[in-house]
């Protein structure tokens, strides 16, 4: 998960799922709508920032209700990530990386 900061006042989800991830495209779109659950979920909690969710080859074999738990816990660490931040991030290209 990548974000940046947005001037919109509210959060953004942005999702990259591509075919290297499963081939199916009925796992893909698994995937996409769990992400977007979870973000609709936890929206008004979330700072002002445009979120870019790449996912990786292993989620497609990972049940529904273990995606959810760790999406949840990369939401907390981005809430905890902006709470700490000083300064806002600055330049278009400047992102910062979660959940590696």
């Amino acid at each position: 998960m990548r974000y940046r900061d947005n001037e919109l006042g509210h959060a953004r989800l942005g999702l990259a799922i591509s075919k290297r991830v499963s081939k199916r495209a009925v796992e893909r779109n698994r995937i996409k709508r769990l992400l977007r659950e979870s973000f609709r979920r936890v929206r008004h909690q979330l700072p002002s920032v445009d979120l870019m969710v790449m996912a990786r080859e292993q989620a497609a074999n990972v049940p529904g209700p273990q995606l959810l738990a760790e999406i949840d816990v990369l939401w907390k660490k981005l809430i905890a990530a902006r709470s700490a931040a000083t300064e806002p991030l600055k330049r278009a290209d400047d992102t910062t990386t979660i959940g590696r």
